[in-house]
């Protein structure tokens, strides 16, 4: 039984620091987008194009290379970056366009 409950106090310990690290990931997005929004801002004031293809490669090439640095598959980093690029793009479309 004492196994038992050390296993089950182990496991809590685990699940809140996943919990912190989850709180951690949502806030460090909140701040990422206030930063794409600034750059969907001022790609709009200057009539540039919402996605960046060039920008958008190498920034895949850096996140593959951190993944493996980090022991982290570099397929899911990528398609993480993936789907944040599809989000940043779709708030920079809308952002009025200037004349």
């Amino acid at each position: 039984m004492q196994d038992e409950s050390n296993a089950l106090a182990a496991l809590q310990d685990l699940r809140a620091s996943i919990d912190n690290i989850d709180a951690a990931i949502i806030y460090m997005l909140a701040e990422r987008f206030r930063c794409t929004q600034r750059v969907g801002a001022l790609k709009a004031a200057h009539n540039l194009p919402p996605g960046d293809p060039t920008r958008e490669a190498f920034q895949i090439a850096r996140l593959r290379q951190l993944a493996g640095t980090a022991h982290l598959d570099p397929d899911f980093a990528e398609k993480y970056l993936a789907f944040v690029i599809q989000e940043v793009i779709r708030h920079h479309e809308t952002f009025p366009r200037a004349s």
